[in-house]
Formats: structure tokens, sequence, C-alpha cells
């Protein structure tokens, strides 16, 4: 397997991870000094024990679906959708990668929004989707 390979299957198990409630797992793959970025709110979790326990304390009911996985090399990725409390919100996660581990990620969420009717001729659904209205 060669490298993209195998940073693509340690993504796609975060994700899993992350969905089942594997907290282990889920941040297995973080380097111990990574960093983690949420521009929205302008956080910074420095280091795998801090990242981990911000997540594993979320008292949400979280699911998520990955979209997209796509990168080479040392950066990589993630569209995905993320249920909190039945309550979706869109996310990318770019992750920077040395030596197998993540080192640095950053995390955008976004609020799903409806459509505008001006430009319902120019757009089609996208693929297992369907367009909200606004």
């Amino acid at each position: 397997m060669d490298a993209d390979s195998r940073t693509r299957a340690a993504i796609e198990e975060h994700w899993l991870a992350s969905e089942r409630g594997d907290t282990e797992a889920e941040h297995a793959i973080y380097a111990t000094d990574a960093i983690l970025d949420y521009p929205q709110s302008g956080e910074r979790f420095r280091g795998r024990a801090k990242i981990s326990a911000q997540r594993g304390g979320h008292p949400a009911d979280r699911h998520f679906t990955v979209q997209r996985i796509t990168g080479h090399a040392n950066l990589w990725v993630s569209e995905c959708t993320i249920t909190y409390d039945g309550v979706s919100s869109h996310s990318v996660s770019i992750m920077e990668f040395a030596d197998q581990h993540v080192v640095h990620e950053t995390q955008y969420f976004a609020d799903p929004f409806g459509a505008p009717a001006w430009r319902a001729a120019l757009a089609e659904p996208m693929p297992g989707r369907s367009i909200a209205e606004g």
C-alpha cells in the first residue's frame, strides 16, 4: 500500500471512529503535539490530549457522514456533514500530516441554507441530495 492509500485509510478510520464514539481510535491519527483550530470561534486546541478531551466532552448526540476525502502527500481535506442532536452542519477539515500523523487540523463549520429561487434554473441537485428551498 502506498503512502497516500495509508493516509486515506487512516482518515477514513478517524471518521468511522468518530461516528462510533470510539474516542481513542478517533484521536490515534493525531501527533502528540498536534494543533486543532476552529476559525469561527477563534479556538486553538494544542496537543492530542486536549483535542480528545474537548471532543469527548461534547454534550450533543453527534453523527458524522463523510461526503468526500481528497488529498495527496501531507495535505488532505475531508468534507463532512456533522449532525448535533439532529441538526446538521457542514464541515470542512483540512489536515496537515508529518510522519503519518496529523500535526495541524483546521476545521470549518457552516449551517445549511436554502437556495434562492432566482438561480433555480441554473442549478441541479448534488448526487444523493435535494436542493433546499430558500
